[in-house]
């Protein structure tokens, strides 16, 4: 006899709920995005496992990209790093090496970002002060000093200046006598979400987006299994965004890049291969792990679907985790290791390739060796201790968790479809539309704390009064002062008639629409700084001001 289970709940609901005697702590439970949460979930009798789930390694990918997800090889332990100069920036890599780490992930200061030289007067105060100071391939080259390019892989947190920094980092790898075939690694290189999210933007959209197209097409011919761009959900998250909003923007902007590149007459087939995504893992434990399985099928269908992908590999979502960076406090700072253990559990069950965790002390000051050696131990003891990385994609099949994972694909999909209706992720971008959606979020985010319906351990309840003694970080101000001394001695030193050369060929390549790889090259290796080429560019494409 057939078990009609709804029956079976209202029953259970009349005979326990009903009664007054069991009583709830809240009239409606929900996720952070909004999704409302029922108090027990039933077998789905629609659910259709082969177009839903399938195996990991094949489409729609819900389950994993690799048929053998951890079983096969465990996730890049990628921890970012970077300040100051760049001799200390190279001491902490080897730090973090010698322990244990996979891969490396390079912070850069903000007039690095910029495009700002240490010594110009907007860089003031700035110079090492949220990443590392990089102002000419001279320092580049001290930065991977004793470290072999070709056994490495290198994420590079960098987006308006990503050209540059990806000329020096080929540059270095000639000068190591290293195959740029075998050399692999990611720019972020997502100016979108700089619109959007962060500011450190140069140049128009139009201009920006056309310096990522050249990246896409020298990479494509040059550089293999170098990943183009890193798709950044992460930052869009942190400026209060919530999880279904996180997917949205990013493939929103992700569209609008694979549109770019294929007008431009690249492969999608091809150029696919290259891309990845970077997505921030956020407090609420299940809705992130629906979050990244959901991702995956939405990637694969946009790719499928919309650009009539037939290349598997390029159908594959791809992508870096970092725990929540405006989820640490600087109360009580223990709690944030509890906070970023809980967020990287989340990551890897939801099937991240690499992933960062936080430092317990980030919302207080750059980490501490010892802080960051613990982010570290954080992702080893869950590879090697926890068991979770026995079995692929462990939750699939939970009643809960597939209701999720269905819901925030189908409310992302209502938001891509409204931002392509606008004309696209630009369009979007210049309407004010995303940022203004972000803005709502993050207000009713706050208001939901000061309401104390979102309770935050140590911030609005659970609070101590007790003085903490906290040993911080802090930078070494005169390796600053050196920093800049080492600029004015290159740009004294340097072959100067070689630098304006370079620079001209650069103007010109500009001006005619050629492809720009090859002359920034030609300038980094000619040890013209960031801020040289930089300033070329601007004089012909101007810079972005938002309305």
């Amino acid at each position: 006899m057939a078990v009609n289970l709804k029956e079976m709940k209202k029953e259970w609901e009349n005979k326990f709920l009903n009664s007054g005697k069991f009583k709830e702590r809240k009239d409606c439970f929900k996720t952070d995005s909004g999704i409302e949460i029922e108090r027990i979930y039933l077998p789905d009798e629609s659910f259709d496992y082969a177009t839903k789930l399938g195996f990991p390694g094949e489409y729609p990918y819900t389950r994993g990209i690799y048929p053998t997800m951890y079983r096969g090889r465990i996730w890049t332990m990628r921890q970012y790093a970077g300040f100051g100069t760049a001799e200390e920036t190279n001491k902490r890599f080897k730090y973090l090496l010698e322990h244990g780490q996979m891969g490396l992930s390079v912070a850069f200061d903000l007039p690095t970002q910029m495009g700002y030289d240490s010594d110009h007067p907007m860089a003031e105060g700035e110079v090492g002060r949220v990443g590392v100071a990089i102002d000419s391939l001279q320092d580049m080259e001290i930065l991977f000093d004793g470290i072999n390019l070709e056994k490495i892989t290198t994420s590079m947190t960098i987006n308006a200046t990503a050209a540059i920094l990806l000329a020096m980092y080929v540059a270095v790898a000639k000068k190591q006598g290293a195959d740029l075939k075998k050399i692999s690694g990611t720019i972020q290189n997502d100016i979108l979400k700089e619109y959007i999210a962060r500011g450190t933007y140069i140049y128009p959209p139009q201009q920006s987006m056309k310096l990522i197209v050249d990246i896409f097409q020298w990479c494509n011919e040059n550089l293999p299994k170098w990943n183009v761009i890193s798709i950044s959900g992460y930052h869009i998250r942190e400026a209060g965004a919530n999880a279904v909003q996180e997917l949205a923007f990013t493939f929103a902007n992700a569209i609008e890049y694979v549109r770019s590149a294929i007008k431009a007459g690249l492969d999608v087939n091809k150029f696919g291969e290259q891309l990845s995504f970077f997505f921030n893992a956020h407090n609420n434990f299940f809705e992130e792990i629906a979050k990244f399985r959901a991702a995956r099928r939405i990637w694969a269908k946009i790719m499928r679907e919309k650009f009539g992908v037939t290349n598997e590999e390029a159908m594959k979502l791809r992508f870096h985790a970092q725990t929540g960076g405006s989820t640490l406090t600087a109360q009580q700072i223990e709690n944030n290791i509890v906070r970023v253990t809980i967020q990287a559990l989340a990551a890897v069950l939801g099937g991240c390739q690499s992933l960062h965790t936080n430092s317990k002390d980030e919302a207080l000051a750059l980490p501490t060796e010892e802080s960051a050696r613990l982010a570290l131990r954080t992702q080893q003891i869950i590879a090697y201790e926890s068991g979770v990385t026995d079995t692929i994609d462990p939750l699939a099949g939970s009643y809960f968790v597939e209701y999720l994972t269905d819901e925030i694909e189908k409310r992302v999909w209502e938001y891509i479809e409204k931002i392509e209706a606008m004309g696209g992720a630009i369009k979007a971008i210049e309407a004010g539309y995303i940022q203004n959606e972000i803005a709502k979020s993050a207000y009713e985010y706050q208001m939901q704390i000061e309401r104390k319906e979102k309770i935050i351990v140590g911030v609005n309840e659970f609070k101590t009064e007790e003085k903490q003694k906290i040993e911080i970080f802090k930078l070494n101000e005169s390796a600053i002062k050196n920093q800049i001394e080492r600029l004015k001695k290159l740009r004294k030193e340097r072959d100067n008639g070689k630098v304006m050369l370079a620079l001209k060929r650069l103007r010109e390549s500009a001006l005619l629409g050629e492809n720009l790889i090859p002359p920034i090259i030609e300038c980094v290796e000619a040890y013209a700084t960031i801020g040289e080429i930089s300033d070329t560019l601007r004089e012909i494409w101007g810079e972005y001001r938002e309305i």
